[in-house]
């Protein structure tokens, strides 16, 4: 072609071009939509009802405001010689009274205008997170009104934010200006450390946010559950949130054991309740998610102290009395806690509705549980497991399988190796056949265990998200192989491993990969799935996140990579999905899977997204935290993201 030929063509070409490039619509009014609690809902749902954001419109979102608190660490020394991990930015935001709330892995608390990110005021604990935490994180904060406030309301403390500590603090803050609310425990604070055998400060802290039922404000605790047999309690506390006085006290010690130590403190040893715990308050219930108890891997002398650990617990609102319980892991030595808050749904069964109780598992496994009652909604099969422990160890001999609904993870083996080579493939397929590897639940060994799912999971704590019209659940799985041994104790120093102490072995667990540092097994090595509840049935499962933020160039082809952070499903019809080890944020079509729009982001969002719009009219805004995580694959940050359609734009 001519060079005047082509001059004359591309003008034509160019117009073509702008033309393929459709402006944005005009955004339709959409449904207000608040986020009052850490799941959007006291049972922790992660659904909206905002649906201004649509899957056709969903790829026009556009960054709108950032916050950057500053508080972030890539790790400090320690004055007793260790060293504190990277920080984890996993918060997500609450939305009360035109105001956005969350926490910093530092504990600081920040109020920010929802519509611009402006701040409006923020409060620091003054944490020393260089003494009291190994891993800086805190998921998020909780919200009281007073039965008579409005919103608007300026008096002090009618609107409370609660937050806790990594350091065993309960604090209490003016909703409007974030000031302690002094009438609360010791001006404005409680001591969760009180009643506790003696710990290390950094063995003890909390990193999800309490729970409000009514008055009463509940919390759990994050205890290191691995360092030693006699680690501080797990007690679960209930106290007034206006005065702070301590109302009741669960502490998971079955029946006819002691309750508390010979120094008067809340037994030791007991499991804990790390993650993210849920209320009814038309039932009056609390359900917690249980750890299990300590050590992880070895359960040779707890003598029964773990009939309540990897379980969900319903206890009374008013006296922290059990109602029922349900255990998913029976003398749990592989870490399988129940990591997920208990999701609370109403079930249409056959044209029954039936309150349930939907709790994910580290081990992939679903179980859906009649609220009033703990019995399982389908039945629920104990099969034989692997058996033939190391010595002073016992197991139960059968685990629960859930029979309706599908198993999101499959066994593995040695033919399933995988490697970017021939020859690190064969690395893999070579330790992968040294291991123990007789299927799930396989105990852990001194010539060491395949060990899979790992203690990451399966599912973990950011899942599930839960359409509660269709009923459909949505979860993060990953698909990691991890190896597991137990160290006979006189090696342990040797092998830098002082852990389970108390024991006869400490333990060694860690991803399985080949020497180019690639997982053992082939991708994906995460997905999201969607799961028909009422059906059973697994509507589909697609990779989440690619290589690019892990690997050099070539090697960003790679769909599926490890994830840690959790989904929101929208009525609109859209899945917003934070946790791959990966500097974007995704947005899924909530009914068939396909990824709808992708944005970069400072580094991994390993959190859980939400979703928010303040009246009709306004913008439909998502907030999501990218800051990574402890595990130290992305570089920590502090970026607090704000997106939204934009302002205006007409269709052509």
């Amino acid at each position: 072609m001519s060079s005047h030929r082509l001059q004359s063509v591309l003008p034509l070409v160019l117009l073509l071009a702008a033309c393929s490039e459709q402006a944005p619509p005009e955004p339709g009014p959409g449904t207000p939509a608040g986020w009052p609690a850490y799941g959007a809902t006291p049972g922790g749902t992660h659904y909206s009802v905002a649906d201004q954001i649509t899957p056709e419109n969903v790829r026009f979102l556009e960054q709108v405001w950032v916050h950057h608190s500053g508080d972030y660490t890539a790790g400090e020394e320690r004055p007793d010689g260790r060293r504190s991990g990277p920080s984890a930015f996993q918060a997500t935001p609450i939305l009360v009274d035109r105001k956005l709330y969350y926490c910093t892995p530092f504990n600081r608390v920040f109020a920010l205008d929802p519509e611009t990110g402006a701040e409006i005021w923020s409060f620091d604990p003054e944490l020393d997170f260089v003494s009291n935490s190994v891993l800086p994180n805190c998921r998020g904060v909780s919200s009281w009104t007073a039965e008579d406030w409005q919103p608007g309301d300026d008096r002090a403390c009618r609107h409370r934010v609660l937050t806790a500590t990594m350091d065993a603090r309960l604090i209490a803050l003016d909703g409007n200006t974030g000031r302690p609310c002094t009438d609360f425990g010791d001006n404005g604070q409680v001591n969760l450390a009180q009643g506790l055998s003696p710990h290390q400060a950094w063995e003890y802290g909390v990193t999800s946010p309490p729970a409000i039922l009514n008055d009463l404000v509940i919390t759990g605790s994050m205890v290191l559950d691995n360092v030693r047999t006699d680690i501080p309690s797990g007690v679960v506390r209930a106290f007034d949130v206006v005065t702070g006085e301590l109302v009741w006290a669960w502490n998971p010690v079955p029946p006819g054991m002691a309750k508390y130590d010979p120094d008067g403190a809340y037994r030791s040893g007991t499991t804990n309740v790390w993650s993210i715990i849920s209320v009814d308050p038309e039932r009056n219930l609390v359900f917690v998610p249980t750890g299990n108890t300590s050590p992880d891997y070895y359960g040779g002398q707890r003598e029964g102290l773990d009939d309540y650990s990897s379980s969900v617990i319903a206890l009374h609102g008013d006296t922290g009395h059990i109602v029922w319980h349900y255990q998913m892991v029976h003398h749990d030595v592989w870490d399988y806690d129940t990591p997920a808050q208990p999701t609370l749904m109403d079930l249409n069964i056959d044209g029954t509705v039936v309150p349930v109780v939907v709790q994910v598992t580290k081990m992939g496994l679903i179980f859906v549980l009649n609220r009033d009652t703990g019995e399982p909604v389908w039945p629920v099969e104990e099969r034989p497991v692997p058996q033939d422990p190391v010595p002073g160890e016992y197991l139960s001999s059968t685990q629960p399988f859930p029979t309706h609904l599908p198993d999101l993870m499959r066994p593995i083996t040695e033919d399933d190796a995988w490697g970017l080579m021939v020859w690190d493939e064969r690395q893999c397929r070579e330790q992968m056949a040294a291991l123990r590897n007789d299927g799930i639940y396989t105990p852990p060994s001194v010539d060491g265990t395949l060990f899979y799912p790992g203690n990451a999971g399966g599912n973990n704590w950011g899942s599930p998200a839960i359409d509660v019209n269709g009923q459909i659940l949505y979860a993060i799985t990953m698909r990691v192989p991890n190896s597991l041994y137990l160290i006979p104790r006189e090696d342990c120093r040797q092998r830098g491993r002082e852990n389970q102490i108390g024991t006869p072995y400490c333990s060694s667990t860690d991803i399985l990969t080949s020497s180019l540092g690639v997982p053992c097994t082939a991708p994906p090595w995460s997905t999201v799935d969607a799961v028909d509840l009422a059906a059973g049935k697994l509507l589909w499962s697609v990779p989440l996140g690619t290589t690019r933020d892990m690997a050099p160039f070539p090697f960003w082809w790679i769909r599926g990579v490890p994830a840690i952070g959790g989904l929101t499903v929208t009525r609109g019809g859209v899945l917003f999905a934070g946790g791959p080890l990966e500097h974007a944020f995704r947005a899924f079509d909530a009914r068939t899977g396909v990824e709808l729009w992708r944005a970069r982001l400072p580094t991994a969002a390993n959190s859980t997204p939400m979703t928010y719009q303040l009246e009709t009219g306004g913008r439909q805004f998502v907030v999501v935290a990218a800051g990574g995580h402890m595990v130290g694959a992305n570089p920590p940050g502090d970026s607090l993201v704000a997106f939204a359609l934009p302002r205006g734009a007409q269709a052509p």
